[in-house]
């Protein structure tokens, strides 16, 4: 059953238009992730959904009495009220039933006498008990315990005034209160902020059990993969709805894609086709053959073109290592931290080795940036030492941007850093991170936070070195700037050491998981899944497998060999594959010089180009070859 439908909306604030003609149908139990970049309308569109602001033009269609819950980036609390209070609230229809619960207990004592009163009175008592069960009138303290806990308040928080709480916990008290109310649909606008890793994981549990219908917009794209069972993507004012979770509509996305590229570029070649016709039919001048051009150069004008699709990840970049560090990259034994009176950790050791890609997890404080300054040099341990590999050369990408200069134009700011370059060389590596043409004289202070992550990313990528520290490296990115920076670092043959709260930037990097808490520290083999597999994993299930710790060892190295060797497989493909496309383009250029009638005025220039054609034919064969090697080669790893 459809709960709600969305059909060719559009939304304009002045000359500004957001929305275009936006579409989408939510079908009852469907959970729906709202995606695209900032500012393309998301909350607008669930503004106007939820009835706080009204289209220009479209429908919004509900199912009558579908009762609606929104929650705003930013919500209101009630002044004076304790974190308890604010949340029984929600249950003060069911404090209303139990009242006249009691109520009616009292009138059917007195009513014994009177049969058909009695009789009444008892019918009333038992549709109301069965309407105060269904509202969870005898579990109403549990629930809302239960849904503070989850949400990550603690019961000593329970009577602490809605007014001293923070900015993040009113907005988790907010979301607890609209949880609790259990609305047939449910509107989140970014709920994950502000949420550690187990209050995110247990809200995702709690939304895919969820009885009712959901739209919720975020940029957690682990979020939305384990909750969302369907996508709407909001693109320059219109939608496109895809099924599935996040990573589902990526790969759906890119087919469509393509399959739009395949279409224009088939049309193009028709109408070039067409036009080539037309213009022999010219040449005849002749009365039939005219009417014959004229007639095709109608059915053109006629013909519905094609845009060409745009790529919507225009970035594109590569990391690359200048050379080579030995096996062992980095040793720490027995390090401690701590400022003042706080203790940050104690005892930790880590062995790094060539082509580890580790990410450091663990709740805020507990000295995860601390530990890569540490690595830097920025910070200096307390106790324990820090020994470097051969040949290890340091880049780091520091969240906060403190290495930027606010005075300093884009151009200058990384142009200063590599004096040796040309300026065209500078301007082109900006380019790939969409700083072209006057955009590369903007001063530093005035970049968003998105931007001045692009900076940074684009002097680490021109730096080259083998040991990238990354301190959040997906905060202030868009989505298809995330996809494409994981792509880049799938592809880095050097070792990654990497602070990050993005889970899904992390399954897709990480093989190994180090978790610092305050009572030490764990290592885990593998991603994020891995990690929250063993981590559920009861304690029996990890002490009977009868492994020294010698073969334990030996089995990581191997575990993490075989990862590292898959991915030299997928780079192998991916270069073939870019060979492939570059000859063929190559060969495109000669195909349409020789079907050049001007072409053969010239038989030396003529009998070249063909020479070349042969040539290139005989090595985009071997290219192939090449290609599909390495497919198979991944396939049977795979």
């Amino acid at each position: 059953m459809i709960v709600l439908s969305v059909q060719s909306v559009a939304k304009s604030f002045g000359v500004n238009a957001v929305l275009k003609d936006v579409s989408l149908t939510l079908q009852q139990g469907d959970r729906m992730g709202l995606v695209g970049v900032n500012g393309c309308g998301k909350s607008t569109l669930m503004r106007i959904i939820a009835g706080l602001d009204s289209p220009d033009s479209g429908e919004i269609s509900l199912v009558r009495g579908t009762r609606i819950g929104y929650l705003a980036q930013q919500d209101m609390v009630t002044h004076g009220s304790s974190v308890w209070d604010e949340l029984q609230r929600v249950y003060e229809p069911v404090f209303e039933m139990e009242n006249r619960l009691r109520s009616l207990e009292v009138q059917m004592e007195h009513a014994h006498e009177d049969a058909a009163l009695f009789s009444r009175l008892s019918s009333d008592y038992d549709r109301l008990l069965r309407a105060f069960e269904e509202a969870d009138g005898y579990a109403w303290k549990s629930m809302v315990s239960g849904v503070l806990n989850g949400l990550g308040f603690k019961p000593a928080q329970y009577e602490q005034s809605v007014d001293s709480l923070s900015g993040g916990e009113k907005t988790r008290l907010c979301l607890a209160r609209l949880l609790l109310q259990k609305p047939d649909l449910l509107l989140l606008d970014e709920p994950t902020n502000h949420l550690d890793m187990e209050t995110l994981e247990w809200l995702e549990n709690y939304l895919s059990a969820y009885k009712g219908s959901v739209l919720v917009i975020s940029h957690d794209r682990y979020f939305l993969d384990h909750v969302c069972t369907c996508m709407v993507e909001i693109l320059m004012g219109t939608s496109e709805q895809y099924s599935g979770n996040y990573t589902r509509y990526i790969a759906q996305r890119e087919e469509r894609f393509e399959a739009r590229m395949r279409a224009y570029e088939l049309q193009q070649k028709e109408i070039e086709r067409q036009q080539a016709i037309i213009a022999r039919y010219r040449m005849y001048n002749r009365e039939k053959s005219i009417r014959a051009a004229e007639s095709r150069e109608k059915a053109l004008e006629r013909m519905e073109k094609l845009d060409k699709p745009v790529d919507e990840r225009a970035i594109r970049f590569r990391f690359e290592a200048r050379r080579r560090t030995g096996e062992d990259v980095l040793m720490l034994q027995d390090l401690s931290k701590g400022f003042g009176e706080k203790h940050l950790f104690s005892g930790l050791n880590l062995h790094v080795r060539a082509g580890d890609r580790i990410a450091l997890i663990g709740p805020n404080g507990v000295g995860k940036s601390t530990l890569i300054k540490l690595i830097t040099g920025d910070e200096t341990p307390d106790t324990g030492f820090i020994r470097y590999g051969s040949n290890v050369d340091i880049g780091y990408y520091d969240q906060h941007q403190s290495a930027l200069h606010d005075q300093k134009t884009v151009l200058d700011e990384v142009w200063d850093r590599f004096p040796r370059m040309e300026q065209s060389d500078v301007r082109g590596a900006l380019g790939m991170f969409l700083f072209t043409g006057d955009d590369v004289f903007q001063q530093i202070k005035t970049l968003s936070g998105g931007e001045k992550g692009r900076v940074a990313l684009t002097a680490l990528m021109l730096r080259k070195d083998n040991l990238l520290l990354l301190d959040e490296p997906t905060n202030h990115l868009d989505m298809d700037s995330r996809e494409v920076l994981e792509d880049a670092l799938a592809g880095f043959g050097g070792t990654i050491i990497t602070v990050s709260h993005d889970r899904y930037f992390i399954n897709r990097i990480a093989d190994r998981i180090i978790e610092m808490r305050p009572d030490g520290v764990t290592e885990y083999i593998g991603n994020y899944d891995d990690y929250l597999e063993k981590k559920n994993r009861p304690v029996e299930q990890e002490t009977v497998q009868g492994k020294t710790k010698t073969e334990l060892e030996k089995e990581k190295r191997r575990e993490k060999q075989s990862k590292q060797a898959l991915r030299q497989l997928k780079a192998r493909a991916q270069e073939a594959e870019k060979a492939v496309g570059l000859k063929e383009e190559e060969m495109a250029n000669l195909e349409a010089q020789m079907a050049d009638p001007a072409l053969y005025a010239d038989a030396e220039r003529a009998s070249s180009v063909q020479r070349a054609y042969q040539q290139a034919q005989a090595e985009l064969a071997l290219l192939y070859e090449q290609w599909e090697q390495a497919e198979a080669s991944l396939e049977s790893d795979a």
